[in-house]
């Protein structure tokens, strides 16, 4: 029996914990390629790599974790001696791993001033048979509204009295999404500045938004995971990470 692509994620990501050579077996290493500009591709094997992690006592909690097709997505809790909340994205190719994308960013230790914290929240997966539908909806919102500016949009999209965000300086509803997704930085744009998709992965209730832009001026990355509910977008949780510049790369893949 083939074994899912969720389990085999899920055992590549312990791997860091126990270091386990095994854990590396889903990966097909010769074709394996890395998109975390800051990680080394082929220098060192991943076997090597997670045995070494391993003795640093790192802790890896999953959080969420789906599947779209030849993807999962997996939304995680990492203890590398900082914490940080991440997205791991990982594309298959004939039962294996062959690529992967990150995003990372520090954990806060508080709430957000609605008190939820970066990665609480539902986790069962529901609405198998919406899954097209939702992904055209976060599409759409992400496009017109984060993308495009169209605010006055909010509404056709958000739950605006069941609204749950997770954004560790974002409180719940309308008002402060508005705010924050409108407020001008020093060079006269956005201070959140979404500029392009290049992703978007969905399973039933859960769609993942893949975008780059500029946050306070700084080019970087925008990993989005909404839920949805009844036609309209009820939580999301996020990160967002500065993208190194082109000088500091490790490999020449990109971050997208």
């Amino acid at each position: 029996m083939t074994p899912k692509k969720k389990d085999q994620i899920r055992k590549l990501l312990k791997g860091i914990e126990t270091g386990d050579p095994e854990s590396v077996t889903v990966v097909n290493e010769d074709k394996y390629i890395q998109h975390n500009p800051l990680t080394p591709e082929g220098s060192e094997g991943l076997a090597e790599l997670f045995k070494r992690l391993s003795q640093t006592s790192p802790r890896v909690n999953i959080v969420r974790i789906f599947e779209d097709g030849d993807y999962v997505f997996a939304h995680t809790d990492y203890n590398f001696n900082v914490l940080e909340i991440g997205f791991e994205v990982f594309r298959f190719e004939d039962g294996l791993a062959v690529e992967h994308w990150d995003n990372l960013q520090h954990k806060h230790s508080n709430p957000n001033p609605s008190g939820h914290t970066m990665i609480d929240g539902p986790t069962e997966i529901t609405d198998l048979d919406k899954t097209e539908v939702n992904r055209e909806l976060v599409r759409s919102f992400v496009d017109e509204v984060i993308i495009n500016g169209q605010h006055d949009r909010l509404g056709n999209y958000i739950d605006a009295g069941g609204y749950t965000e997770h954004n560790p300086h974002l409180a719940d509803g309308l008002t402060t999404l508005r705010s924050a997704i409108s407020e001008p930085a020093s060079n006269g744009k956005r201070m959140i500045q979404y500029e392009r998709m290049h992703r978007l992965l969905a399973e039933g209730n859960f769609v993942l938004s893949v975008n780059e832009g500029s946050h306070n001026g700084v080019h970087s990355s925008f990993y989005d995971l909404y839920r949805v509910a009844h036609g309209k977008i009820v939580e999301h949780w996020d990160t967002t990470e500065a993208i190194p510049p082109r000088t500091e790369w490790k490999n020449d893949n990109g971050k997208f």
